[in-house]
């Protein structure tokens, strides 16, 4: 399966270590030809505001590599249904910056998990998700970058595990055409949706068809599950060697729904990259060359 100009949309979560473009350089060398990155330190709620120079270098690299598009993944710090106001009001801080920075780069969006309720419940988690996105969303008008949600493998009390919490949230947003998904096949299979089948993967995206619509799909990222179905257990998986397998990636892979759609790879890796490497191949390798895909 390829997209229309003849690519396949493949990638991985890449270091910017060394600074922002330097992730081109990484992303070639194991094949991508879309790619995941973060735009600070995961770890600080504070970031430094992008200088002129950085942008421009990171355009003139992404315009070399043809990698493209570039996925941002937000800081795992932000909480946008945090119960402390300290916090939630941190998160929405920071996330308005996530946003500000992918705009400035020309990424795809920033894919954000939408929140953890604390013991709230999920309905108040739900409502303040909605209401910090329409804050951030304010603090961001015109900005053509998008608010990717992260469906959830639904551990502790994380909101987004099922395409009916989404829906809600998406329900509660002034600004519906800024929101997009993203499935996390990991997330998925943890959350009790069967993708390891050819008859549970048509279900669950028509589930998600009805509920979000799958135009609203922006990127899927790719992962195998170390935990077993419906264990609300986000633990990733090298391709093949999780509980999905090969069969539920070769669906993936050769669905024509998903063919303009970036996929991205979070799983470990180590400092020579093989295993992004690997990923990719053993992922290529399982599209059907005579074309004939689900959907």
């Amino acid at each position: 399966m390829t997209t229309m100009n003849g690519r396949v949309l493949l990638g991985s979560h890449v270091s910017i270590a060394g600074g922002l473009h330097t992730a081109f350089a990484r992303g070639r060398s194991v094949g991508c030809t879309t790619m995941q990155i973060f735009t600070k330190n995961t770890n600080r709620w504070e970031s430094r505001p992008l200088e002129s120079a950085e942008i421009a270098e990171f355009k003139s690299a992404e315009k070399d590599s043809g990698i493209v598009p570039v996925v941002v993944h937000a800081a795992y710090l932000i909480n946008l249904c945090a119960v402390r106001p300290r916090i939630l009001q941190k998160s929405r801080e920071a996330y308005a910056d996530e946003l500000r920075r992918s705009e400035q780069l020309g990424c795809l969006g920033v894919v954000v998990h939408p929140g953890s309720h604390m013991g709230a419940g999920a309905a108040a988690g739900i409502a303040r998700i909605a209401e910090s996105l329409n804050i951030v969303h304010e603090k961001t008008k015109g900005f053509r970058t998008l608010t990717i949600l992260e469906t959830t493998a639904g551990q502790g009390t994380s909101i987004g595990h099922r395409f009916e919490e989404l829906r809600e949230i998406l329900d509660g947003v002034e600004e519906r055409a800024r929101i997009a998904v993203c499935l996390d096949t990991c997330h998925l299979f943890a959350a009790g949706y069967h993708v390891n089948s050819e008859e549970g993967w048509d279900t669950t995206l028509r589930e998600c068809d009805n509920l979000l619509g799958l135009s609203r799909i922006a990127a899927v990222h790719v992962n195998d599950s170390r935990k077993g179905f419906g264990s609300r257990l986000d633990r990733h998986e090298h391709i093949g060697k999780g509980l999905i397998g090969e069969t539920g990636f070769r669906f993936v892979m050769n669905d024509v729904r998903f063919a303009e759609i970036p996929k991205i790879l979070e799983t470990d890796k180590s400092k020579d990259l093989h295993e992004d490497r690997e990923n990719i191949s053993f992922l290529r390798g399982l599209i059907n060359p005579e074309g004939t895909t689900p959907g």
